[in-house]
């Protein structure tokens, strides 16, 4: 991570096949650092960003940003201050260009019964 920008909230990665990289940039509105290397590129989000989200396949979740890459090298400087891609954006373009329905916890989204 550049040394300028605080990552108070832990690192986690999200990865997708390079195959999907440039479109899923394209796609989010706002992005943190990104990582690549020859075959995946990898999205840098708050740790526990997988907490209650099936990340679909192919994507992979690393948690502590600990990547199955060698050589992955910084390719895109965050658009603002944080190092973070904000995950819930990120999580509805990997499903949409993977083809697969989001996946919510029960009780996410529903009317509260009184």
């Amino acid at each position: 991570m550049p040394a300028a920008l605080h990552t108070d909230l832990g690192c986690d990665a999200v990865g997708v096949p390079a195959r999907y990289g440039l479109r899923l940039l394209g796609r989010m509105p706002s992005t943190g650092c990104v990582f690549a290397d020859s075959a995946w590129w990898w999205w840098i989000v708050p740790a526990g960003s997988d907490l209650d989200l099936a990340w679909p396949l192919p994507s992979h979740y690393a948690r502590g940003a600990r990547v199955p890459a060698t050589g992955a090298r910084l390719i895109r400087l965050p658009t603002g201050p944080s190092p973070y891609t904000p995950p819930i954006p990120l999580y509805l373009m990997v499903c949409q260009l993977t083809g697969a329905a989001p996946r919510w916890p029960a009780g996410v989204g529903g009317t509260a019964r009184r």
